[in-house]
């Protein structure tokens, strides 16, 4: 019998912003999940007006306190919201979170996780004390061949990781953007929504939950640059840390936003004992791998091949993710649409009081939430005393 399909609330999306588009497209990608509530926007009857224009029937509210509040007392069902997905600049992240837990509904939001530590810390304490689902939405971990890459090299394949390259780079805020009008530079640039950081904060932060993700690896020094070339602009635009990471390797991770030319061009590459790994996602449908005095070997999404010479027998479930054949791309949608199908079995599983775990191997959780916030403010710290070489800070 089909279960029925889980109702999601937006807190922001609104006035025109990019990233509530992939995430709805995602949530109703599979039939199993639908959004039915929002509260779209932070002046109360703008917010219920495009409730009304949405281009398909929700309930609006005038904001989040109240769509919370609505919840509160409701079993498990039709007419209650199963998680609430939050997609507001960051300044906006916390509270609609910590409400929503501490009303017991799930939640899944847009990265970074806050603004600052302290308050990272205070989610990932109350996400353990209530023990519910939490994710957050590092979009390209779920690409099948980010977790391709991610089986070779966690099993080994290719021997001891000695450097990792992680980058992401854009050339959209080569000018000053935040001038012409845009809604989306304007609050990235500006410290008292962004945080600290903007490059950093806003794709570093993606550079690095691709080396963590991969690789199983932590950062436990780093060095940082964080430079800003564009004049009279408050916050980073380049950002740039050499890090020492938990096995003693090396690592750079960097990231611009005046690099012309640049699109949406994340990548890593890892070099190993016995080979390396490259992978981009602006090419999202191969991985490649490089072994010393062989010819490179390309993987495809959709037509992989266990026991072929190097590759050694592939799980199942792994092998079971793609949805459609090779040559016919997944891509941005789909990586979004992988992370809310993970999401909706931890909360189904949670609801239903079955075991589930949010322990990062299949969509981001807050504690990887909480390590992308203390490396940026780690980034801060040390570019601003000379970029002297720092510790990370102990995860709670």
């Amino acid at each position: 019998m089909a279960q029925r399909p889980l109702n999601v609330g937006l807190v922001g999306g609104g006035g025109g912003a990019f990233i509530v588009q992939p995430h709805q497209k995602a949530i109703h990608f599979d039939g199993t999940r639908r959004v039915v509530a929002g509260a779209l926007f932070p002046d109360p009857d703008l917010a219920l007006k495009m409730a009304e224009e949405w281009p398909y029937p929700i309930k609006g509210y005038r904001n989040y306190d109240e769509m919370i509040q609505d919840q509160i007392g409701k079993p498990f069902g039709p007419d209650r919201l199963d998680y609430i997905l939050i997609v507001t600049p960051n300044h906006l992240h916390f509270d609609p979170a910590m409400k929503a837990i501490n009303a017991g509904i799930p939640v899944f939001c847009e990265k970074p996780l806050t603004t600052n530590l302290e308050d990272a810390t205070k989610l990932v304490q109350a996400v353990r004390e209530k023990n519910i689902p939490f994710g957050v939405a590092h979009t390209y971990i779920g690409h099948w061949t980010s977790r391709f890459s991610r089986f070779i090299i966690r099993s080994g394949l290719l021997g001891e990781v000695r450097w990792v390259d992680a980058y992401y780079l854009q050339g959209w805020l080569a000018s000053r953007t935040e001038d012409t009008g845009s809604m989306q530079a304007e609050w990235r640039v500006d410290p008292k929504r962004a945080g600290v950081s903007n490059c950093g904060g806003d794709i570093g932060t993606h550079a690095l939950m691709q080396l963590r993700y991969v690789t199983g690896l932590e950062v436990k020094r780093l060095s940082a640059y964080l430079e800003t070339f564009v004049p009279g602009r408050q916050l980073d635009d380049h950002f740039t840390v050499y890090c020492e990471l938990s096995n003693g390797a090396k690592a750079l991770i960097r990231a611009s936003q005046i690099a012309i030319g640049h699109k949406n061009d994340l990548g890593i590459e890892i070099n190993c004992e016995k080979g390396s790994l490259i992978w981009r996602q602006e090419e999202p449908e191969k991985v490649t791998i490089c072994l010393q005095g062989q010819p490179d070997r390309v993987y495809w999404r959709g037509d992989v091949k266990p026991n072929d010479g190097f590759l050694k027998d592939l799980p199942a479930d792994l092998m079971a993710e793609p949805t459609i054949p090779s040559g016919h791309p997944e891509a941005f949608h789909d990586a979004f649409a992988r992370l809310h199908r993970c999401f909706e079995a931890d909360v189904r599983a949670w609801e239903e009081g079955r075991p589930w775990s949010a322990d990062g191997s299949k969509y981001a959780n807050v504690l990887d939430g909480w390590m992308g916030i203390a490396f940026v403010e780690t980034a801060v710290k040390s570019s601003k005393n000379g970029n002297v070489w720092l510790d990370m800070p102990t995860p709670p």
